[in-house]
């Protein structure tokens, strides 16, 4: 386990949102942990990883289906984490949707800012974290390069790997000295569109997602021509 080099300061765009907690923690010699991460909703992620995942991403922001829920064991009860995504590219290329299914189209386009996002309740005890379903339904994808919110800014038709970092640590200024930990889950993988190309992705969608209620009544999600 490496140290994470130095984070530019955009990746953390709306510090002021995050709470510092101070007190009570271990000294790191006292700490006692080996962290166990399992992905909730496994078998959801891994019907759409079967057709390829997508991931619709807008101007004003969208939030993921299936949302990335993990349950996290392991932890010191006493000492505090920071649990963070970040959303990766898997390669440099751009793809395109078909004969009914993805093949490259060529070269990506220039890599959109990277950003983190950190969850809200961070930092907390590892007895809090491992108190429940770990939860970044909040997290929101754009493709607006100028985004002010904090989302995550992704190319359309570009495949895309989530991460999940967890950070012993009191304090989001300590990021950038601490040691991370980082979990991928390879059923994840998705590529943005601005419209789903897939249809089983989009009945899949439909059918699992409450929110989905547009899609039925408006047959909506056509397909994007590229």
């Amino acid at each position: 386990m490496g140290r994470n080099p130095l984070l530019p300061g955009e990746l953390f765009p709306h510090p002021d949102h995050f709470r510092t907690m101070r007190g009570l923690e271990p000294p790191d010699n006292d700490v006692q942990d080996d962290p166990k991460v399992d992905l909730e909703e496994k078998d959801l992620w891994e019907q759409f990883h079967k057709f390829g995942t997508e991931m619709v991403i807008t101007k004003s922001g969208r939030r993921m289906f299936p949302p990335f829920k993990v349950k996290v064991s392991g932890l010191d009860k006493k000492a505090k984490y920071i649990l963070l995504m970040d959303i990766v590219a898997v390669d440099d290329c751009r793809y395109k949707f078909h004969n009914s299914k993805w093949m490259v189209a060529g070269k990506a386009d220039p890599e959109m800012p990277k950003r983190m996002y950190i969850h809200p309740d961070s930092p907390s005890t590892g007895e809090q974290w491992m108190q429940k379903i770990v939860s970044f339904h909040k997290l929101k994808l754009t493709n607006n390069i100028s985004d002010k919110h904090g989302f995550t800014i992704l190319n359309s038709m570009h495949k895309y790997q989530p991460r999940f970092h967890l950070v012993r640590a009191n304090d989001i200024l300590k990021l950038p000295y601490s040691a991370f930990r980082t979990y991928v889950f390879k059923e994840m993988e998705f590529i943005a569109v601005t419209a789903y190309q897939n249809e089983k992705i989009t009945q899949l969608k439909i059918n699992h997602n409450p929110f989905a209620k547009g899609f039925r009544d408006t047959g909506g999600g056509k397909r994007e021509k590229k």
